[in-house]
């Protein structure tokens, strides 16, 4: 099979699709693999790796679409290339189909085949494609939060590991799925007081053994919600609906009862975001404020990380490329359930539920 890797072009997203170990992997399975030249160099590969590891360099995004079989992306294609994909083409990337009824509706009429790698899913539920970049972006969101908590950036000017004689920072977190509990960890490490909802008493069970005792679980309400963001100082927001939009767990009308300065994250924000005032922001311009309250909704967070990330992604994402290729996307995902569920429109036609509009 011709695999194309396209350099990506959202803002200041540096990740790639493969790294030269995932080439050489493919090409050992006797496909043919085209790297657009430099797409690898914002996460410290570099054409020459590329070129060791067995790949045909091409000049350009047109030239990668117009000969591969497969295209390996990590972010959704974006206007400027939606006009590059051809009939049957298929593409496995980040979708997030349920946030872009454009999206959904460029990628129905470009008549191709897209496999989301955030709706793969294993039999125990758990998403293998998403978790990585989950990992990243829960622990990213702490990192980046600790930052805009800052006074210089219109934070509260809360350190929240706190100092001697000084309380920590409060930190409240919405979910307690992968991103919720990386967040968490984060957070705990740096000395922070936690408070982390969730509804699934079975996760707040497991992160109540395996988290120090200055986490603190509780059951995820409205009444809980609204109770304790009046004195938390940066909130996470890290509910996950698969395939879906994320629900509205911070309304406006509720940032009226923070403190000034509070900062939020959302970390759903590709889904929809989970509060209500969340609107999609860049690496270039992260931050806005509205009643005196940070948000932060960067889009592709793992992004700003893209040594860490691409080799945390291309790491699971290989075994279901070298599937796709050495069988054909309808035989792999007959033989693997997993890659079935991350079928989402093929031919102009939405196969997946949760993005029907």
């Amino acid at each position: 099979m011709k695999i194309g890797v396209p350099k990506e072009i959202k803002n200041n997203e540096n990740r790639v699709g493969l790294t030269p170990a995932g080439v050489f992997e493919l090409i050992k399975n006797n496909h043919t693999v085209y790297i657009q030249n430099a797409a690898g160099e914002g996460s410290g590969f570099f054409d020459e790796d590329y070129l060791t590891a067995g790949a045909i360099l091409l000049p350009n995004s047109e030239a990668i679409y117009a000969i591969s079989d497969m295209i390996v992306k990590v972010k959704e294609p974006i206007k400027e290339e939606y006009s590059l994909i051809k009939k049957n083409q298929i593409l496995f990337t980040y979708f997030h189909f349920a946030s872009s009824k454009e999206l959904t509706q460029a990628m129905i009429e470009s008549q191709s085949v897209c496999i989301a790698y955030e709706t793969v899913e294993d039999e125990d539920g758990t998403l293998p494609l998403l978790t990585p970049m989950s990992e990243v972006a829960g622990r990213m969101a702490i990192q980046q939060g600790a930052k805009y908590l800052e006074k210089p950036i219109k934070g509260r000017g809360i350190l929240l590991g706190g100092v001697p004689g000084v309380p920590p920072g409060k930190v409240l977190v919405l979910g307690a799925g992968v991103v919720g509990i990386q967040a968490a960890k984060m957070a705990a490490g740096l000395g922070a007081h936690v408070t982390i909802l969730d509804i699934n008493m079975k996760r707040l069970r497991y992160v109540n053994d395996v988290m120090p005792s200055h986490v603190v679980t509780e059951f995820s309400s409205e009444y809980n919600i609204r109770r304790h963001i009046k004195n938390h100082d940066l909130i996470v927001g890290a509910v996950l609906v698969t395939g879906g939009k994320a629900p509205k767990l911070i309304t406006k009308d509720m940032l009226k009862d923070m403190n000034p300065g509070t900062v939020m994250v959302d970390v759903a924000v590709d889904q929809g975001g989970c509060f209500e005032t969340t609107r999609p922001t860049t690496h270039e311009n992260p931050t806005y404020i509205i009643d005196d309250v940070v948000h932060y909704c960067v889009t592709n967070m793992p992004g700003a990380v893209p040594y860490t990330s691409t080799l945390a992604l291309t790491n699971v994402t290989l075994p279901y490329v070298l599937k796709i290729a050495n069988l054909g996307w309808e035989k792999a995902c007959e033989q693997n359930k997993d890659l079935n569920k991350g079928v989402n429109i093929v031919n102009g036609k939405i196969i997946y539920e949760g993005i029907s509009f």
